[in-house]
């Protein structure tokens, strides 16, 4: 089964078990439309039954199935949160899965290799690409830079090769 990273569990939320939880869909919310989540700190994940949860500032906390404390919530800090991609819609136009990057080379316009896509950060504002090749960008994932996505093949952005 192919799964894809939908969010990250955080620290603990209190002293009933509740946790944070970073969510990477957009909108914010949309993790929570799905009852169960497919955790993992390493190897096989582990399903929990999503019991509650809500927008809590700039994050979602939650409460899951068999986490009835602090102490059982924060051995979940930092387990990735995995649906099976059979369970997400299709992307919409100019929209994509950031696993579907991730491994993809990346030139610019003018068509110097900049290198691979190696993964997301997410900033305040947007997330960033990290594509490390001869050296290391840090490219916004907007449209403004984004010009052209070919899955399978590689990512044409407007960023220079040489930031010196």
């Amino acid at each position: 089964m192919e799964w894809i990273e939908l969010g990250r569990i955080g620290s603990p939320y209190g002293v009933t078990g509740w946790m944070h939880v970073q969510s990477f869909t957009d909108p914010l919310d949309g993790l929570l439309g799905y009852p169960v989540w497919a955790l993992r700190l390493s190897g096989e994940p582990v399903h929990r039954k999503l019991l509650e949860g809500r927008v809590q500032g700039r994050g979602l906390v939650a409460k899951l199935e068999d986490v009835a404390d602090r102490d059982a919530a924060a051995t979940l800090r930092g387990a990735a949160i995995l649906v099976s991609r059979q369970q997400l819609p299709e992307p919409g136009k100019r929209e994509y899965y950031r696993a579907d990057l991730i491994g993809l080379p990346v030139q610019n316009l003018e068509g110097v290799s900049l290198g691979e896509l190696q993964y997301f950060v997410d900033g305040p504002v947007h997330a960033l690409m990290v594509v490390r090749g001869v050296r290391e960008y840090w490219i916004p994932a907007v449209p403004r830079y984004l010009s052209k996505v070919e899955l399978g093949q590689g990512v044409t952005v407007d960023w220079p090769a040489d930031l010196d």
